[in-house]
């Protein structure tokens, strides 16, 4: 006679991958019914596998699978808590897409364009104080960064986040962030033979004022012109990397 598994065993590996998503399924309830928030700290795993009744190996999986997607963080020590601030979404998919249909850098540009342009607009209307100051912080860390390719790709990113943060839409926030982690990830392997990072800098600062001064039509075509001059720099970069054929890289369309 074959035993229940007691919630501290191992299931049988075809029962695996089905507890793991026991773990998940009750841990949406826990968010959707409210009883869990942003910032929350879980059950421990014991305790966990204790209520849903599977092995501790099956919650731990089942954890992993929402930590990928952004709903949990993992802090050692301390435990697994629900995600606080801003919603983000995992890359991880988007990758694997770009990966199996051969996503090139142009449709990438072509979706911030369609998210970036919008989210500024939005920043114009909605920005707060605060949001205005994070802006301005990270155009001045551009411009104090010019000799530093690595630290103004990253003050860069900063900008843009703050950007689709001041929409005050948080789906729009999140696609932008997506979108732009997936650019950083390539563009920092080619950043260091950029040429052009006064004048990126000089553009960000004119989506800026825009956005300060409620102008929403300028802020979206001022990122308009920044995602074409980025677009052709970072083509011009992977065309000058070493043994990079330039029939591989597209042109920008002309606007």
């Amino acid at each position: 006679m074959t035993n229940k598994p007691t919630a501290g065993d191992q299931e049988p590996a075809s029962d695996d991958i089905l507890a793991a998503e026991r773990v998940v399924m009750h841990i949406e309830r826990l968010i959707q019914d409210g009883h869990v928030k942003p910032g929350d700290r879980l059950p421990a795993e014991r305790e966990l596998a204790r209520q849903i009744k599977v092995s501790r190996p099956s919650v731990r999986a089942g954890l992993r699978s929402l930590a990928a997607v952004g709903i949990l963080e993992s802090r050692h020590g301390a435990g697994s808590f629900i995600t606080a601030g801003p919603p983000r979404l995992s890359t991880g998919p988007l990758n694997l897409m770009a990966a199996l249909h051969g996503f090139t850098r142009d449709d990438m540009f072509d979706a911030r364009r369609v998210l970036e342009m919008g989210a500024a607009r939005l920043a114009a209307e909605r920005a707060t104080g605060d949001d205005l100051a994070a802006m301005s912080e990270e155009v001045a860390g551009m411009f104090a960064s010019l000799q530093e390719p690595q630290a103004f790709l990253v003050h860069d990113v900063r900008f843009h986040r703050a950007v689709a943060l001041a929409s005050h839409n948080p789906v729009l926030a999140a696609l932008v962030e997506m979108v732009s982690t997936m650019v950083y990830e390539r563009r920092r392997l080619t950043v260091e033979r950029a040429r052009d990072l006064k004048e990126s800098a000089e553009m960000h600062r004119r989506i800026y004022a825009a956005i300060r001064d409620h102008d929403g039509e300028r802020a979206r075509r001022e990122m308009s012109e920044h995602l074409d001059l980025a677009r052709m720099a970072q083509a011009s970069e992977e065309v000058s990397e070493p043994g990079a054929p330039a029939a591989a890289v597209q042109q920008p369309e002309n606007r």
